[in-house]
């Protein structure tokens, strides 16, 4: 390991856990923020071993769930800000089985999520926001969210061509 790798690393994970602790300013950087933060992985996914960025993504993830004022945030970014690691394998996949498969793990994600923060951390700012919600509109966020992944997944996918394109040279 080089010191431009550790360097690389360390700067990324800087700003990660600075975008985390930002998501909590606006009401949509809850959900934003995370994947942002997640971002930096296209990059240390090209640049470092595998394990080492497993590692970056449990440091973030720490950090976040220690520093960030906004748990929900912090905790979105544990929940979900894997999946550009498991991106690659999970487009070996046949196209159509692949999706499902990533949508399938993004929904138990987010059940888990919400679960956990409901169930263990008993977030009553959540559960309230849920009954005021209904379950309709819950739905409706639910369906939102899934096209936000999918969203997610695609730019994922050409920003690791557009990185690796660039640099080929």
């Amino acid at each position: 390991m080089s010191a431009r790798q550790i360097a690389l690393g360390g700067i990324f994970a800087a700003l990660a856990v600075v975008i985390l602790l930002l998501g909590g300013i606006i009401p949509v950087g809850t959900y934003i923020a995370p994947m942002v933060a997640a971002l930096p992985l296209v990059i240390l996914l090209a640049e470092l071993p595998g394990s080492l960025c497993l590692g970056w993504y449990a440091i973030v993830a720490l950090l976040g769930v220690l520093l960030c004022p906004d748990k929900e945030t912090a905790f979105v970014f544990v929940f979900l800000g894997w999946f550009p690691l498991a991106k690659p394998r999970l487009d070996r996949l046949p196209k159509v089985p692949g999706l499902l498969c990533k949508l399938l793990l993004f929904n138990l994600s987010v059940a888990a999520l919400y679960a956990l923060l409901i169930l263990v951390f008993h977030l009553e700012a959540l559960v309230r926001e849920a009954r005021e919600t209904g379950a309709v509109m819950l739905v409706v966020l639910l369906l939102m969210g899934n096209l936000s992944f999918v969203l997610f997944d695609i730019l994922l996918g050409r920003l690791t061509v557009l990185y690796r394109i660039k640099h080929k040279k």
